[in-house]
């Protein structure tokens, strides 16, 4: 008997024979080119070819009380943001099925990658988003069932945490003219108070953005490379309104700058990014940023030491970013001194926008809870850091996934051991997110911080 490969290698070849074309081929553009039940897609090294579907299967739910999401929109990305796929709407039961085009072994076989996956729901936060990051997804994980490759883990299950109830309602939907060069299109409305709310396009164009108050927005795509004529929308409280958007011919812009790294013998090189200014959450210091648009390119490890230059910046306005990923470095917290505060630009069109240099310290280590991901935690939490032998006072902050200051708490600086501070604010609740800071002082003056993407902890 046949061993499990050899039987899907005869099956591909089997797939292969119910192509559209005379010379078992198909066009992977045309979604009737292959019987039913098969899907047309690339092969490494040749011609596309008909195969069993890839698919990503999973269950959206409500963090709190693991009740169903209904019509949650998900979608795959790639590793600079940009969709993989078309999106997916969560049924009754909360349960997805997200068909997920893949390049093909010459036999068939699904060719692993990594993607991380999107969620959007009305009434609940999108995910990732605020002080959840998403974690990836390997593909190579696919097994057959009866005839369908299948993607399935705790990592294909999607945890959601519900808005405030005064959070909006409303949805702004459309289609985006998608650039030639399949870069990523984040669309963002943005209303007058100045506040932007964001989906991601489907590999279609398509875009819903969700929990949208009432109000006349400015609705503006973003892509790396390319600019776009923006549009407005005006909706109603629980209404919709629809925004297409059109390529515009106008130059993109380029970004430059420099970060200068100080006191930091535990880190030495950073990464830079730029957020959309609309969407950017000070407390956070998140913000939705343009798919890929990142130095260096994304999926390469921080490399930055100095001058860094963006090529390809959309018109608009945003918040510049460093030492934003878990490389030993922070922001320098001391705002009395040069080059430390937050960085707003604005990028016009065909031109250069030099950005100010600011600096990167240090940042203090993080032992517990969250150490290197989110962790459950149940009762109150000890939290616990590097000591900084120059302070002398911490000052502790615990934040919700909405940016929502839970508690603080200042003490006094120890000498000879590492510190831990119970925590001892409101009750934490069931679902939600949170990420404790520590800020180190000397004399009243921030020195150093912990990592903006650590310290996170939810209760089950």
């Amino acid at each position: 008997m046949r061993n499990h490969r050899e039987w899907l290698i005869a099956a591909a070849a089997m797939m292969l024979a119910a192509c559209g074309g005379d010379d078992g081929t198909c066009d992977p553009a045309n979604p009737e080119a292959c019987e039913d039940g098969l899907v047309c897609d690339a092969v490494e090294g040749g011609e596309p070819g008909c195969f069993a579907p890839v698919v990503i299967r999973g269950e959206v739910f409500d963090l709190a009380d693991e009740a169903a999401v209904e019509g949650a929109h998900v979608v795959a990305l790639d590793v600079n943001g940009a969709a993989l796929s078309e999106v997916a709407i969560s049924d009754e039961t909360g349960a997805y099925e997200l068909s997920l085009p893949s390049t093909r072994s010459a036999d068939g076989v699904p060719i692993g990658i990594e993607l991380t996956l999107r969620a959007d729901a009305a009434g609940y936060q999108t995910f990732p988003a605020g002080l959840r990051q998403a974690l990836p997804l390997d593909t190579s994980t696919a097994a057959d069932e009866e005839g369908t490759w299948v993607v399935a883990s705790a990592l294909s299950d999607i945890g959601l945490i519900a808005l405030p109830s005064d959070a909006g309602n409303a949805q702004i939907f459309g289609s985006v003219e998608l650039p030639a060069a399949e870069t990523g299109v984040l669309v963002v409305a943005t209303g007058a108070g100045g506040t932007g709310y964001a989906a991601i396009a489907n590999r279609s164009g398509g875009y819903r953005i969700f929990n949208v108050p009432a109000g006349d927005y400015d609705v503006i795509a973003y892509a790396r490379g390319v600019n776009y004529v923006p549009a407005q929308a005006s909706v109603e409280a629980a209404g919709s309104a629809e925004a297409d958007l059109a390529l515009s011919d106008e130059a993109t812009g380029t970004v430059s700058g420099t970060v200068q790294i100080v006191n930091a013998p535990g880190g030495s090189t950073t990464s830079v990014i730029l957020a959309i200014e609309s969407t950017f959450n000070e407390a956070l210091a998140r913000g939705q940023t343009v798919p890929g648009l990142r130095v260096p390119e994304p999926g390469v490890a921080p490399d930055v030491t100095g001058e860094y230059v963006f090529e390809g910046v959309p018109a608009g306005r945003y918040v510049v970013l460093a030492a934003f990923e878990n490389d030993a470095l922070v922001r320098d917290p001391d705002l009395s001194i040069g080059g430390t505060s937050i960085l707003h630009i604005e990028v016009t069109p065909g031109e250069t926008t030099t950005v100010d240099g600011f600096k990167v310290t240090e940042a203090l280590e993080v032992f517990g809870p969250g150490a290197t991901s989110a962790e459950a935690v149940t009762g109150a939490p000890t939290f616990s850091w590097a000591d900084d032998s120059s302070e002398d006072q911490y000052v502790v902050e615990v934040f919700d996934a909405f940016g929502e200051l839970v508690w603080e708490q200042t003490i006094a600086g120890v000498s000879g051991r590492d510190p831990t501070l119970d925590y001892a604010g409101p009750a934490l609740e069931a679902g939600m997110y949170y990420q404790y800071r520590v800020t180190s002082m000397k004399d009243g003056v921030p020195i150093s911080r912990t990592e903006d993407l650590v310290g996170v902890f939810f209760v089950p």
